[in-house]
């Protein structure tokens, strides 16, 4: 929208000068609303498809969940990747708790690249682990 024609007429007849330069104005006017009215029409068209997709997502959960289809992962199902499994080694080498590391839990954090949540998390998975695994001794 800021490309426009800009040229100033002198022509030396001020009458010949004042028509072209109305007749610029004019043509710059029309084609920024032209574009305006053409980005709005894009958006609009965006905001109706991605409508639609959320319509047709739920209408397929629907349809799923009425025939009897599990919908997510199921409660209490734990997901590991190989960032998790990094993560926990480094928690487990470096952090005070665990008897091993000198680091306290925001420098662990910054190590393993994890956000406090998942840190906070994964400790306590670990902790888990290692009382199971004193039970089983036991």
């Amino acid at each position: 929208m800021n490309n426009q024609i800009e040229l100033q007429a002198q022509t030396g007849n001020e009458a010949t000068d004042k028509l072209i330069n109305t007749v610029i104005q004019a043509l710059n006017d029309y084609t920024i609303a032209l574009a305006k009215e053409q980005i709005k029409k894009v958006f609009d068209e965006a905001e109706t498809e991605l409508k639609n997709i959320h319509q047709r997502t739920s209408e397929g959960l629907l349809t799923a969940k009425l025939a009897g289809k599990r919908i997510g992962t199921p409660k209490g199902t734990k997901l590991t990747t190989k960032k998790s499994i990094e993560s926990k080694e480094i928690i487990l080498k470096h952090y005070k708790i665990f008897g091993n590391g000198t680091l306290n839990a925001t420098d662990t954090m910054k190590l393993a690249g994890i956000d406090k949540n998942t840190f906070y998390k994964y400790k306590r998975e670990l902790l888990e682990e290692q009382a199971t695994d004193v039970e089983k001794t036991i």
